[in-house]
């Protein structure tokens, strides 16, 4: 997974303490430290794993369509699902359909709290930003809007729960059942693009690169970024989950999953615009179209790709998500399994992702 022989080997060691660490807490530690290194060393197959075609996941659209992932997962076959919001991926990982997916942080709490903590575990991030209401030019503030119809990629998303909660802090309701000041209608994001066009509703909370497509090809305005609702712009937009039978059966394939994602963002940090042309060939291949230069320039420059999950985000989310009433309050301890990841980020001299207290480190 290294070029350099002594990091590899380093990285091996980090790895089978994290490992064995996270096979002793899972209740499957062997007898021995043999065992426990046999186990380590069994990879899956097969990896199933899920992911949007959307700039948000740039990560694994370059490292998908270049070979990365494929590459460094080694005798694991790489299949994938594409998918147009988490609620639907989560859908498939519960179905037994998908190993991992990357996600926003609702649909990953979601999935967390409907099983009691036992589904999924979120085992690094990858992409903050890129998230705007974006409305037509008529509507100039938050009570403009009321009794029009706003757009989010599914129920129950990352992009529906902020819209909703956004109104909500502005004296606007929006029921997820039943009618309200304003109407949420989730649907296929390039379906809002259309019907925002066509006037037909008043705009769309949206991920990149639909909010930068909004506004540059169907003449819209940010009303709000969601970057100036958080402390500093940061908020996850993006993280990887991961079903927690997969890890546990199968947690050297998740560490290479991890690899594969960290030599990606290595890329994209050495060829920015390298990184952008082939992330717009990738959403050509798995959509039919490019995105105009203006809108991947607009789109690129309102994200950070980032391996950190940014877990001081994650409590936050949940509560407006229980606020909106698409989830019910729980706790979320243990919904973090970082133990892979820091290892190979100390292996690579990074700093340590934290869990926020929600979850191993």
């Amino acid at each position: 997974m290294s070029s350099n022989p002594k990091q590899a080997n380093r990285f091996r060691h980090l790895l089978a303490a994290s490992i064995a660490a996270l096979l002793a807490t899972t209740g499957l530690a062997a007898c021995s430290s043999s065992n426990a290194g046999d186990a380590a060393a069994s990879d899956a197959a097969t990896l199933r794993l899920g992911y949007f075609a959307n700039i948000t996941h740039a990560l694994p659209l370059i490292g998908i369509a270049n070979g990365t992932y494929a590459k460094v997962l080694g005798s694991t076959k790489l299949e994938t699902q594409v998918f147009n919001a988490g609620p639907a991926a989560v859908e498939a990982l519960f179905a037994g359909a998908i190993d991992a997916a990357y996600v926003g942080p609702n649909p990953a709490i979601n999935a967390f709290t409907k099983s009691n903590g036992e589904a999924i575990r979120i085992v690094a991030g990858a992409s903050s930003g890129g998230a705007q209401l974006v409305v037509a030019p008529q509507y100039t503030d938050a009570a403009s809007l009321k009794g029009t119809t706003i757009a989010t990629p599914q129920l129950g998303g990352t992009q529906d729960v902020a819209l909703r909660f956004w109104l909500k802090s502005q004296g606007l309701s929006a029921p997820t059942t039943g009618t309200g000041d304003v109407t949420v209608a989730p649907q296929e994001n390039a379906q809002t693009l259309d019907l925002f066009k066509q006037g037909k509703i008043a705009g769309a909370w949206v991920p990149e690169p639909w909010a930068s497509r909004l506004v540059l090809e169907g003449g819209g305005k940010v009303l709000v970024d969601e970057a100036t609702l958080w402390p500093k712009g940061a908020f996850v937009t993006t993280h990887l989950i991961v079903s927690t039978a997969f890890l546990t059966a199968h947690p050297q394939t998740v560490a290479k999953l991890l690899q594969a994602e960290y030599d990606t963002l290595q890329e994209v940090t050495a060829d920015p615009a390298k990184a952008k042309a082939a992330a717009n060939d990738a959403l050509k291949a798995l959509t039919g179209k490019q995105l105009k230069p203006a809108v991947l320039e607009r789109a690129w420059n309102n994200l950070t790709l980032t391996l950190d999950p940014i877990a001081a985000a994650l409590q936050t989310s949940a509560d407006h998500a229980v606020e909106v009433g698409t989830t019910k309050k729980a706790d979320l301890d243990g919904i973090y399994d970082l133990t892979l990841l820091n290892a190979l980020l100390t292996n690579s001299s990074k700093p340590q992702a934290s869990a926020a207290g929600l979850g191993k480190e």
